[in-house]
């Protein structure tokens, strides 16, 4: 809806199934178990765009009938890092797409008072360094959270960072691409501002909350 003077890193993905299920999570009166299967289902069409650009090569195979140089990813596998709790909903649908993916996790809380994050664990590859980064969590409200933890990446060695979201607010967008000009955005709606407590409007509520029935 806010997509006017956004950064160009910004890349939203308005296939219409995506538009679809994206206003089914969002009815409030849809129960935890369909809303987290429509979210495993949209990261699925969100991995195909975010991969869409993956370095490519050949390798020669037979097929039943003749000899070829058949094009294969290039390179190392590519990490998905989930920002916890809520993007544990991403990754599941991303791995049915990139099951050979290598698994990374940063947990943060957002304080209710500054809005600032507070990390609480990190675990990544060690060769991230080598290895395209996708970052995942469905909602890019202030980004301050989402800003720390793709710094963290960085500081660990991730050098090709993208990032998925499934819902995301001008504030938070304009947050991360001042930060980070080097990292693509990919969300599957931009809605139309923050609250005065920092959450997405129109928005979906608690993504966290929502996927697990904890409130």
């Amino acid at each position: 809806m806010a997509e006017a003077n956004l950064p160009k890193t910004l890349v939203v993905v308005d296939h219409p199934l995506v538009l679809h299920k994206l206003s089914l999570m969002r009815d409030k009166t849809t129960p935890s178990a369909v809303f987290r299967q429509l979210l495993r289902e949209i990261s699925l069409l969100l991995a195909y765009e975010v991969t869409r650009n993956l370095p490519m090569t050949t390798q020669k195979i037979e097929t039943p009938l003749t000899e070829m140089d058949a094009p294969i990813l290039k390179g190392k596998k590519l990490v998905i890092v989930s920002i916890l709790r809520a993007g544990n909903g991403l990754l599941e649908g991303m791995l049915d797409l990139l099951p050979s993916a290598r698994i990374g996790h940063i947990g943060l809380y957002r304080d209710p008072v500054t809005l600032q994050p507070v990390e609480y664990y990190f675990k990544v590859p060690s060769d991230i360094d080598e290895r395209p980064v996708i970052v995942v969590d469905p909602m890019l409200a202030t980004g301050n959270s989402t800003a720390y933890a793709i710094k963290k990446l960085k500081e660990a060695g991730a050098k090709d960072v993208r990032l998925v979201c499934l819902l995301s607010a001008p504030e938070g967008i304009r947050r991360v691409a001042k930060d980070h000009p080097d990292v693509p955005i990919y969300t599957a709606a931009v809605d139309s501002h923050l609250n005065d407590h920092g959450y997405i409007v129109p928005g979906l509520g608690d993504a966290g909350d929502r996927m697990f029935g904890t409130k």
